[in-house]
């Protein structure tokens, strides 16, 4: 009797220790940031402002940007942003060439053709 109420009790703990009781908690999604790169003609270098802050950088050679085109991030070509609106600024050689504000979403590459 003694060996059935062990073997009863160990079947009821191995049952019971193997449900899974409790909550479990998945964290998946993109990061909240965007990016924005500069694209020209020809490879050059230039200064952008963005909101106050100052970036040396050269631009990404290509004749025309399609938007399905992989631009390889770099530090040397791309400036990661919050979400939302930023004021842009680009100088190339004393002269400023582009000044707009822009809106980047979550995730957003923006690619400035200059």
């Amino acid at each position: 009797m003694k060996k059935l109420l062990s073997i009863l009790v160990t079947l009821v703990a191995i049952s019971l220790s193997s449900c899974a009781v409790g909550s479990y908690s998945v964290v998946s999604g993109s990061a909240d940031e965007a990016a924005v790169c500069f694209t020209a003609n020809k490879r050059c270098d230039i200064v952008v402002i963005v909101d106050d802050v100052t970036y040396n950088m050269k631009t990404i050679k290509y004749k025309t940007y399609k938007s399905k085109r992989n631009i390889k991030k770099t530090a040397n070509n791309q400036i990661t942003l919050t979400p939302g609106r930023h004021e842009v600024v680009v100088i190339k050689d004393g002269a400023e060439i582009y000044n707009h504000e822009i809106f980047v979403s979550a995730t957003d590459l923006k690619v400035i053709e200059l």
